[in-house]
Order: structure tokens, then C-alpha cells, then sequence
């Protein structure tokens, strides 16, 4: 299966357990892995999945909602792709939290999930 990647789509949002976090919010990255078979793709738009278009739905996923779980992000984000672009075969969406309020040193903390077209 072929895919093409959104890497490192950066948003400010209000996202966590804590209320500091509703009122500050922090610096959200999403990647989205979009599975579908272009190897014998016409040179045509109407006929791919439109990139701009998922960066939209991804926007719209991150930043007008809040959610106590990153989890539960990655998962609106994924099921939301799936329904929004038919051509899709399927899904990996990571949802980074990379400031988020733990008591060490750390680089990143992420939510990982993969769906499949037809598949929970």
C-alpha cells in the first residue's frame, strides 16, 4: 500500500487533565500517515485524497475541541479522515504533546493509533 505523509502539523491548543492547561494551552503536533493505492494514479486531483482538505479536518479536530486525552484526539482525527476521504484505505495518526506536565525530563509524549477502512 502506498502513503503519503503530513509530518509535524503544529497547532496552539487547549488540550489536558489540568485546568492550567484549558487556560494556557500549549503546542499540539500531528502526523497523519494517509494509506491508499497511487501507483497508477492519474495526474488529476478530483482522483487523490487532497491534502489540504485533511490539514483542514485536522485543524478543525485540534483546535475547536478540547479533550482531557491526547488518545481521544488521535482517535477524532483518525475516524474523522476515514470518513471525510473515500479513497482512503487507511489511517496513522500520531498526536504529539511534547510539553506535556510530567515531572522529569523528557523529549515528547505521543498517541499513536492506526485504523483501517471497515475495521474499529
Amino acid at each position: 500500500m502506498s502513503r503519503v505523509v503530513l509530518e509535524g502539523l503544529e497547532f496552539h491548543a487547549r488540550h489536558g487533565v489540568y485546568e492550567t492547561e484549558a487556560v494556557l494551552g500549549a503546542r499540539f503536533v500531528v502526523d497523519a500517515e494517509l494509506h491508499y493505492p497511487f501507483a497508477d494514479l492519474t495526474d488529476d486531483l478530483d482522483a487523490a485524497v487532497n491534502y489540504a482538505e485533511v490539514y483542514d479536518a485536522i485543524r478543525q479536530e485540534v483546535t475547536e475541541e478540547r479533550h482531557q486525552l491526547i488518545e481521544v484526539l488521535a482517535a477524532r482525527i483518525a475516524r474523522r479522515l476515514l470518513a471525510d476521504q473515500p479513497r482512503l484505505a487507511g489511517v496513522m495518526v500520531r498526536v504529539h504533546k511534547p510539553f506535556a506536565p510530567l515531572p522529569g525530563v523528557f523529549r515528547d509524549v505521543f498517541a499513536e493509533l492506526r485504523l483501517e477502512r471497515g475495521v474499529s
